[in-house]
């Protein structure tokens, strides 16, 4: 499923973000130009971080930045942004953050599958540190597009 999730349009790297609410907006715009969802998520994305606080950074440079399907969702997507710069969102634990991985979702369960999927790709620390270290986009969208996912999770 992931495979379909991940496209042209919706992987950008070395993209410049003076802190982590441009950061965010760069993967909001991804899921927005690829037709998965509104402006207003992307403004739901940002309020969400600013009332909830970091729990959207979940491992060491990684931030997954996300809202509820009624803020403009209109089908699921993925968009992975690679900074060109790393920042900081407020975590000590895990900032600063060079990779986003945006979502949205239409309702709470159909992206279970692609979120599964996902985690084989965030486990891969050999992937990860290849796509920090340079790794052309059209290599990233081969590797997504070629990987046998694990369907147990």
């Amino acid at each position: 499923m992931i495979e379909k999730l991940f496209t042209e349009k919706t992987v950008a790297v070395d993209v410049a973000a003076k802190d982590w609410e441009e950061a965010v907006r760069a993967g909001g715009k991804l899921l927005v130009a690829a037709g998965c969802a509104e402006e207003s998520y992307v403004t739901a994305m940002l309020d969400n971080i600013r009332r909830m606080g970091q729990y959207i950074v979940i491992a060491p440079g990684l931030a997954m930045p996300h809202a509820r399907p009624e803020c403009g969702v209109k089908r699921i997507g993925m968009g992975l942004v690679r900074l060109s710069s790393p920042v900081c969102f407020g975590n000590e634990e895990y900032d600063p953050v060079d990779l986003l991985i945006t979502f949205c979702a239409v309702d709470q369960s159909t992206h279970i599958e692609a979120l599964a999927e996902l985690m084989q790709i965030i486990e891969d620390e050999e992937f990860l540190e290849q796509v920090r270290s340079g790794m052309e986009k059209d290599a990233i969208l081969d590797y997504i597009q070629t990987k046998k996912f694990n369907k147990g999770g």
